[in-house]
């Protein structure tokens, strides 16, 4: 094999390399761009979906116990009634009854069971999972900022890297100093629910 020739192979193999490693370092400068637009998008749903859902869940929350407090007064109405022998209480206690019988038979025709439970519940999913959404866009940012910022300071791919002038990435910034950075003795402790 004649030296011209050995030395166009490794210009040739030097060459597909430097590309590669700078296709490399492009494509995942996008992707941290785009992991970036991601975790606006995430919290763009959030700003407009939470509010909404949580006036939702008021809203049908404050109606149910508007319904469970008329049923109370009602009933608490008719056992004072019955007890006494008071005819302008009983009359109360029946147009107590009279007035809240159409809107719990409304009610109850259009909805055979309350559905704050589910309300509630279909809040908690959706934060639940737009937490979960953010925290997986925030992880994809910080998985390519460490990938794209290891090939900047490794041998060989550092040398194409500076020649075109690539600088690190920040991903996600956190403070380096503060509470946050330890772990207090209570935080270590077992959590526990009690509801």
């Amino acid at each position: 094999m004649s030296l011209p020739l050995v030395l166009l192979i490794v210009v040739v193999l030097i060459s597909f390399y430097v590309v590669s490693v700078y296709n490399w370092l492009q494509t995942t400068l996008t992707r941290i761009k785009a992991s970036i637009q991601e975790i606006g998008n995430q919290l763009k749903r959030q700003s407009n979906l939470i509010p909404n859902l949580e006036t939702s869940a008021k809203a049908y929350l404050k109606h149910e116990k508007d319904i469970y407090k008329a049923l109370t007064d009602a009933r608490k109405a008719v056992e004072a009634a019955g007890t006494g022998r008071d005819l302008v209480k009983v009359d109360q206690a029946a147009d107590k009854l009279s007035a809240l019988l159409p809107k719990l038979q409304v009610l109850v025709e259009s909805n055979p069971e309350l559905k704050a439970e589910k309300v509630v519940s279909r809040l908690m999913d959706e934060l639940r999972d737009t937490t979960d959404k953010l925290t997986y866009a925030r992880r994809v940012l910080i998985d390519l900022s460490a990938d794209f910022n290891a090939k900047l300071v490794t041998f060989p791919s550092n040398l194409v890297a500076g020649t075109f002038g690539f600088k690190a990435e920040a991903g996600l910034t956190t403070p380096t100093k503060g509470a946050h950075l330890a772990v207090s003795e209570d935080e270590t402790k077992d959590q526990k629910v009690s509801l």
